[in-house]
């Protein structure tokens, strides 16, 4: 690595990149400083004549963001507004998916809505915290959610997560466009599987090509159309009369399904921690921790709790109306919706269906964003394609994936999705832990050692506690495919009751703190 006075210059394969060892450091109100080096200034991406300098001068002239996995220099956080952090999450939960994990509750668990709406509460308040508390990382450090995660699996370590969230963010985009598809195939049927699918994939694309900017820009103003029409949905539903209110059950059966309903309200919920600080990295050191949380806890609790329990409500009506229960059973969420807004509305509420649908972008926007930052955190070669080209070859990767996916395995899709989800769990077991027991707080970390292997943890404790914790969440999961052996022990033989991510959170959380223990005395990092 070459050096000057004023600067370190670092080579990615064919790139330079010039860390700035000049800025003066960042004031934050904790009264703490926090050191600007190894921040990278957003002119240094476009010296020299490498392909990657030409491509981001081409991206440049046109407002696409530039930088990808780099650390923010303090003089380019030009994100002053707060509340963004509540509109991004308010637009991407407000949306047709939150509805259907509450459509679940019924046809899946055969949960009333009392248990439903309890269910939804309490566990999507304990889902969101992590979300909440990692985004306060952006401001205070300038750091990606996966570059952060250096500080707990190491500089290698972190590529086993990176690659399970790449995995996450493109499956569920995919299972999310095929969803949108269907509600537009539902309204007119001379739009194929494939095209709805290209539809709601190319505005993703335009959006997150741009970059942050943009993403918040359109996420901010996205969720007020869609919750127009859930009130909409909401005032249609209750006027019907067709709400039905089962009785308060008990027993083992109900107990298994509370906690199988747990666990994909759960999943949903804190499927967003592994991004989170991607999108309050340019907000200033000085930005408020009390306010980033509270606003990001409002901008994801309103909408889960509300879409999730209409959903629930809606369901009900499956019970005992038969054409509610016929077009659920033909087109699952878009059928139930149709049967709502369809027969008093008519054209209007065809309308309404296809604005849930294109609801999709809003809800994949931060998938497709941060997976081409995951992307260029594998390797240096991966970090020398710029920002926006991951975007475009992402999207053509869950394009592939969801068409023929719309015809043939969505349901095993999704179930994958489901499967895999669980890796959350282990992930903030590893992380919370790390923080909390051997760093004490923000003050324990060295932002500037984010890219240098040699000052990060060396990863074995990590890596081994994360296999501790899939032990954990294959003893307890109940799924379609699998029953791990603590899960039959709950609900119904047949169908158990999944306690996969508290023991996945466990084993991992448990296991790291002793292996942590021994790793930083050996190794002093």
């Amino acid at each position: 690595m070459a050096r000057s006075d004023e600067y370190d210059v670092e080579q990615f394969g064919d790139k330079e990149i010039r860390i700035d060892n000049t800025k003066e450091p960042a004031y934050v109100k904790e009264r703490q400083y926090v050191s600007e080096i190894g921040a990278v200034p957003g002119e240094s991406f476009v010296v020299g004549d490498t392909l990657y300098a030409k491509l981001q001068r081409i991206a440049g002239k046109y407002s696409v963001e530039q930088r990808g996995i780099e650390r923010v220099p303090e003089d380019e956080r030009t994100d002053r507004t707060p509340t963004n952090a509540c509109t991004l999450w308010l637009s991407a939960n407000m949306v047709v998916s939150t509805f259907a994990i509450g459509a679940l509750s019924y046809p899946v668990f055969k949960l009333g809505f009392v248990e439903a709406v309890l269910t939804i509460l309490f566990i999507n308040l304990l889902g969101i915290t992590p979300v909440c508390f990692f985004s306060t990382f952006g401001p205070k450090f300038g750091l990606r959610q996966m570059v952060l995660s250096r500080f707990y699996f190491g500089y290698k370590g972190v590529k086993l997560i990176a690659v399970f969230n790449i995995i996450a963010c493109l499956g569920w985009s995919s299972v999310n466009v095929i969803i949108g598809a269907q509600l537009l195939h539902a309204v007119n049927t001379n739009i194929p599987g494939w095209g709805g699918i290209l539809i709601i994939a190319a505005g993703t694309l335009f959006i997150c090509f741009f970059g942050y900017k943009i993403v918040h820009h359109y996420e901010r103003w996205s969720w007020i159309p869609c919750f127009i029409i859930f009130l909409i949905v909401l005032g249609e539903f209750a006027h019907s009369g067709k709400f039905e209110r089962l009785p308060l059950s008990s027993g083992n059966a109900t107990a298994g399904s509370v906690l199988s309903f747990s666990s994909a309200v759960f999943g949903f919920a804190t499927g967003w921690t592994s991004y989170s600080a991607d999108y309050t990295v340019y907000m200033p050191a000085t930005t408020s921790r009390i306010k980033v949380f509270m606003w990001t806890w409002l901008g994801l609790a309103f909408p889960l709790l509300f879409s999730e329990m209409l959903g629930a409500a809606v369901v009900t009506a499956t019970i005992n109306t038969p054409e509610y229960a016929a077009a659920y059973e033909e087109s699952k969420i878009g059928g139930l919706l149709g049967a709502v807004l369809f027969p008093p509305l008519g054209r209007f509420g065809e309308f309404c269906v296809v604005v849930l649908g294109l609801s999709i972008i809003a809800n994949n926007c931060p998938n497709i964003y941060s997976v081409s930052l995951s992307l260029q955190v594998l390797a240096r070669q991966t970090q020398n394609v710029p920002r926006f080209v991951w975007v475009f070859i992402a999207t053509l990767v869950y394009i592939a994936i969801a068409i023929p996916g719309y015809e043939h395995f969505e349901s095993v899709l999704e179930n994958f999705m489901l499967m895999i989800g669980y890796w959350l769990a282990i992930y903030e077991g590893v992380a919370i832990t790390e923080h909390v027991v051997f760093r004490g707080g923000t003050t324990g970390y060295v932002p500037e050692h984010y890219n240098q292997p040699g000052l990060l943890p060396p990863g074995f404790a990590a890596i081994v506690a994360f296999c501790f914790g899939v032990v954990g969440a294959v003893m307890g999961l109940a799924q379609v495919w699998y029953i791990g052996p603590v899960g039959k022990k709950i609900g119904l033989p047949e169908y158990g009751g999944d306690v996969g991510f508290p023991l996945a959170f466990g084993f991992a959380a448990i296991s790291y703190l002793v292996l942590r223990f021994f790793e930083k005395r050996h190794f002093h990092r």
